[in-house]
């Protein structure tokens, strides 16, 4: 019998979220025979869309933005007035005490992760039997979808460490758990293998798709990170991708910081590299954007905005993180919102102030009273714009980027300021191609070596600013309506100690990159690579020095699922089971 080909369709209706950039329309093949049939590249993208889909989950609920965010020190989640606390999940991310039992957050990005890795093997199954014909472009769809896995690999390399690899959607035995270091030769082994084969375009063309430059960028961050995941540096290789980047690539940076973060960023921005689509009017399941909803406050985030529904209340910026900024720092006003907030329906009347203040996390006073987190306090995230056009959808339709070339840009200097070799290029002279578009005032080599950090670390017992700094970023207005101005002016800065004042290797580096990808899913990468996420105090955090905190831990249900999951160390195990007993560490097959 001639073989009918009956595919793409399903595949299509996935793809809901991506219409916009891959416009893509529904054509039937049900009565064209395989032998007829000539795929183009669109059919390609048809059939590779629900392996893209599953990148919605960066800023899904509670995605790799929460993981890498709530657990580090430049947003928190306090429990507001209107009570949106989520059983806690978001404190219990900033106090490091989160378990294998929390029914979100870490173990939402395991999930996620997993469910992008079992679409791309679905996928690859089919291309490789012929079940999906892909004609000429099926060695290429090939690598493309195995790149895309990669990167899923290197999320859960980062977060969850030791995890099962699996290669096919048809294995039918209950898969095996790896070594960290294992899934680490896994993911670079498949992308350097990708990068060899050259098949991917160079072109900047669609950056909803992995183009080789893509694939190149998420090679450097795994080798930027090296030393972290198997304790041996690779600084190296992470410098010699980054300047092929920035030399090679058909990418320049954006003339304005906020050109990367606007509500209608398309094709024509030069600096992002791969990027994840959002749709406001066609959203697919759970995959929006919920940014706004997080941080502006209920009835005043629907005036100032013009919302038809209210939003969240809770997120806000660590004021210790903002106050950290230099005052001539343009990307502090383009990333938080600070001062009135004005009504959208009469733009003389506030609707809200942003204050840099917030006494505590749990929205308890020193009197045991809980009213501690006003509207008002704590500066709101808008570094991603909102569409003032499309107010009455709760979801953004913001294209976030995933990789951008300040990235790489701030890879090789860190990488030659971390004495990896380069003829290229000078450390100091990257940072300020990428800074100079935000502070007027040019960095010096000493302070990006320097060992101390603006961020003011130390654990705050109540209040973290004085007075004076109230003013900084935003304006105090008379509460004396409820005698909270008494309250501000009481309020003391902690005196850090400690491990506090131990010094940070290239403490300014690591500074600019909190400011330049504030709110973009790196902090606690970042934090953990220059070792101040379990040794340092941050507002109500206490530092515990507990280095398995680095990894997340497997979820207990998944243990209960997989007879051979072993859990991470540190963590209760649900089967008895850990992985450093029954990881398997061997050396990585060809074909896998």
């Amino acid at each position: 019998m001639k073989k009918i080909v009956r595919t793409i369709l399903a595949f299509a209706a996935a793809t809901v979220m991506f219409t916009g950039c891959f416009n893509l329309e529904e054509k039937a093949y049900s009565e064209i025979v395989q032998k007829d049939f000539e795929p183009t590249d669109q059919d390609v993208v048809a059939l590779l869309a629900l392996s893209y889909s599953e990148f919605g989950a960066f800023m899904d609920w509670y995605g790799m933005f929460d993981c890498q965010e709530e657990a580090a020190d430049v947003i928190i989640t306090p429990t507001r007035p209107n009570g949106w606390d989520d059983g806690g999940v978001y404190k219990r991310m900033h106090y490091h005490k989160w378990n294998s039992e929390d029914p979100g957050s870490p173990a939402s990005l395991y999930y996620y992760a997993f469910s992008g890795i079992n679409s791309a093997n679905k996928v690859l199954d089919q291309l490789k039997d012929g079940s999906l014909p892909a004609g000429d472009l099926t060695a290429a769809a090939i690598d493309e979808l195995k790149a895309l896995r990669a990167v899923w690999y290197a999320v859960l390399l980062d977060s969850h460490g030791n995890v099962p690899i699996v290669t096919t959607f048809a294995q039918t035995e209950t898969p095996k758990q790896s070594t960290r270091r294992r899934v680490y030769e896994f993911v670079t082994k498949q992308l350097e293998e990708v990068i060899a084969n050259g098949l991917l375009t160079e072109e900047k063309s669609d950056y909803t798709r992995l183009n080789m430059w893509g694939v190149k960028m998420a090679l450097m961050r795994v080798y930027l990170n090296a030393e972290v995941y198997v304790g041996v540096p690779a600084y190296d290789k992470a410098l010699a991708l980054a300047e092929d980047v920035i030399d090679n690539g058909p990418y320049a940076l954006s003339k304005d910081y906020s050109d990367n973060f606007k509500w209608d960023v398309d094709q024509s921005n030069t600096e992002i590299i791969f990027g994840i689509p959002y749709d406001e009017v066609y959203p697919t399941g759970e995959r929006v954007f919920s940014m706004g909803m997080k941080f502006y406050p209920p009835s005043q985030g629907r005036e100032h905005f013009g919302y038809a529904n209210s939003t969240w209340g809770g997120n806000c910026g660590n004021p210790q993180f903002i106050k950290a900024y230099d005052p001539e720092d343009t990307r502090m006003g383009k990333t938080w919102a600070h001062g009135p907030m004005m009504k959208k329906a009469d733009p003389t009347q506030i609707a809200w102030y942003c204050l840099n203040y917030l006494p505590s996390i749990s929205g308890e006073k020193e009197d045991g009273s809980f009213s501690a987190t006003h509207v008002d306090f704590g500066c709101r995230q808008l570094k991603y714009e909102v569409n003032p056009d499309v107010p009455k959808m709760n979801q953004w339709g913001n294209d976030v980027s995933w990789f951008r070339l300040a990235e790489a840009y701030y890879t090789a200097a860190e990488c030659i300021l971390r004495g990896a070799s380069s003829s290229k290029h000078n450390a100091v002279e990257l940072v300020n191609a990428v800074r100079s578009r935000s502070v007027a005032t040019p960095i010096t080599l000493e302070q990006l070596t320097t060992t101390t950090s603006r961020v003011q670390y130390g654990k705050c017992t109540y209040g973290n600013l004085n007075a004076e700094d109230l003013t900084k970023y935003g304006v105090l207005h008379n509460w004396d309506d409820d005698n909270r101005a008494a309250e501000l002016e009481a309020s003391q800065v902690a005196v850090p100690s400690g491990k506090d004042n131990d010094p940070i290797f290239l403490a300014g580096m690591y500074d600019e990159w909190g400011f330049e990808f504030a709110l973009e899913g790196l902090r606690r990468q970042q934090m953990i690579r220059f070792g101040t996420f379990s040794t340092r105090n941050w507002f109500n955090h206490d530092a515990d020095a507990d280095d398995t905190k680095a990894i997340f831990p497997i979820s207990k249900s998944d243990q209960l699922d997989n007879k051979y999951l072993g859990q991470n160390p540190g963590y209760a195990s649900a089967n008895g089971l850990m992985a450093s007993d029954v990881a398997i560490d061997d050396p990585i097959p060809d074909d896998m």
